[in-house]
């Protein structure tokens, strides 16, 4: 109300629906008294939240009834209502309190049979839902060994009935049944490589975490750059490779640095090692004139490469940006197939700074499921500041090379991409959890995240 009068801009976030929130109309009174102008924002109830992402619909094609219950002021006369209907009842209670519950719809007249459903943490990556009975839901809890716990007091929404659909949960259950759900995977790239990859990775219900072993720099003489990038107003090219993000990166803003835009590309053809450098291009204003039609890669790219020819190519150079450290397969295959190339070096990949204690505690200590390297820099960066990745956790690999690199840091290689590319490194991940889950199922046992089979630390003995 202070920062309101002052003039300010005040928002006040709600769990679910504020208009279900007990303080929400206390606050709106509040304003309305001094006349401040408010609105309010329509949410979705956790009530009704938590069992959608649960799998768990609250009515069926029968126009099932539905009530809504607090279970901390629920009195005798709530549980009877309930206990003689056979309304669906979606109870907000605690993890310590949903037998007691059950026991209260028990005997209020509710069958012991009758079906339940319970979720915790619901909505994020870390949801858990177990399946009962009102009679059988204390010994699965126990079973399960969430009971007794200290997080015993966690919120939950139970959902109880005769209507509902817990048999067909496993089918239903589309948030907690991702192929990643809910595990920890490390993205060692730079932050604006990983962006795209971490967004694909929650898509697939992983919580990713970016952590930079390279950091770009631009080059320590800067005036070979300098040079070709005035070449390419001039004339000097007949064509332009870029081999990577990073590659733009640095040719864009050399031509900002001199005002000039995508228009200076006129009468050049550029070409794009994959489909990640060819949207950075495209970003940029630029459609690159071949992409790889095969493998995404160097080699790939001399592939479909035309050999120079002085009838029809006016010009026989070609300005390959590069980094530092980048191999030299794409000068040897172009100089082979005729054109002369000025291999500038358009910036410099340098090791990134260690990440905080936590971060690489987790990667030591199995925190992480899994680790995605995208290249041998990847693997040796990664080792070097922050140590080994821990036994448990899933090595994926975007190829040969980089699995190589990772063996040779005693590292076991679990998935290896189809081709060289991080999406299909994802996908490859993704395709592999959904084995392991389905694995799992098959044989009845509980899904576990690679981080939750690492051995219990063993206790100092006390004499």
């Amino acid at each position: 109300m202070a920062a309101a009068r002052a003039g300010k801009r005040v928002v006040r976030a709600v769990t679910g629906d504020p208009g279900l929130d007990a303080d929400a109309a206390r606050e709106m009174l509040a304003c309305a008294g001094e006349g401040i102008p408010f609105e309010v924002v329509p949410g979705i109830a956790t009530a009704v939240g938590v069992p959608a992402y649960a799998g768990v619909p609250l009515r069926n094609g029968q126009g099932t009834d539905v009530r809504f219950i607090d279970a901390r002021t629920a009195d005798d006369r709530c549980w009877t209502e309930v206990g003689a209907s056979d309304a669906t009842v979606v109870v907000s209670t605690t993890l310590e309190s949903v037998v007691s519950v059950s026991g209260d719809l028990v005997s209020g007249g509710r069958k012991p049979e009758t079906s339940l459903t319970v979720t915790a943490a619901g909505t994020t990556t870390r949801q858990r839902t177990w399946t009962a009975t009102l009679g059988t839901i204390g010994q699965v809890l126990k079973s399960a060994k969430v009971l007794p716990s200290s997080d015993g007091a966690q919120p939950v929404i139970a959902v109880v009935g005769e209507h509902s659909t817990a048999a067909e949960r496993p089918q239903l259950a589309w948030f907690e049944s991702k192929p990643l759900f809910g595990w920890q995977v490390l993205v060692p790239r730079t932050k604006e490589q990983a962006e795209s990859l971490s967004d694909q990775l929650r898509s697939y219900g992983a919580v990713p975490a970016e952590v930079p072993t390279i950091a770009v720099e631009p080059p320590r003489t800067p005036q070979q750059m300098e040079r070709a990038v005035k070449g390419l107003v001039t004339g000097r090219y007949e064509w332009i490779a870029f081999t990577s993000v990073n590659a733009v990166k640095a040719v864009r803003e050399k031509f900002e640095e001199y005002g000039l835009d995508a228009r200076a590309f006129a009468g050049i053809k550029v070409a794009a090692v994959g489909e990640q450098t060819a949207r950075a291009l495209v970003e940029f204003g630029v459609k690159p004139d071949l992409v790889p039609s095969g493998e995404q890669s160097a080699a790939g790219l001399l592939d479909d490469w035309p050999p120079y020819d002085p009838v029809f190519d006016p010009i026989d150079r070609v300005f390959l940006p590069r980094a530092d450290i980048a191999t030299e397969t794409l000068v040897a295959g172009l100089i082979e197939l005729g054109w002369e190339v000025d291999d500038v070096t358009a910036y410099r990949t340098v090791r990134a700074s260690p990440p905080p204690a936590e971060t690489r505690e987790a990667i030591k200590g199995g925190g992480f499921d899994a680790v995605l390297f995208t290249s041998s820099s990847t693997v040796r960066n990664l080792v070097g500041i922050a140590g080994k990745p821990h036994n448990v956790t899933v090595i994926a690999c975007i190829g040969p090379a980089t699995a190589k690199t990772a063996e040779e840091h005693g590292l076991r290689v679990d998935v290896m991409s189809p081709e060289p590319s991080v999406h299909k490194l994802a996908e490859a991940l993704a395709d592999f959890g959904a084995k392991r889950r389905a694995e799992a199922v098959a044989a009845g046992d509980p899904v576990k995240r690679p981080s939750e089979k690492r051995p219990a630390r063993r206790r100092a003995r006390t004499s």
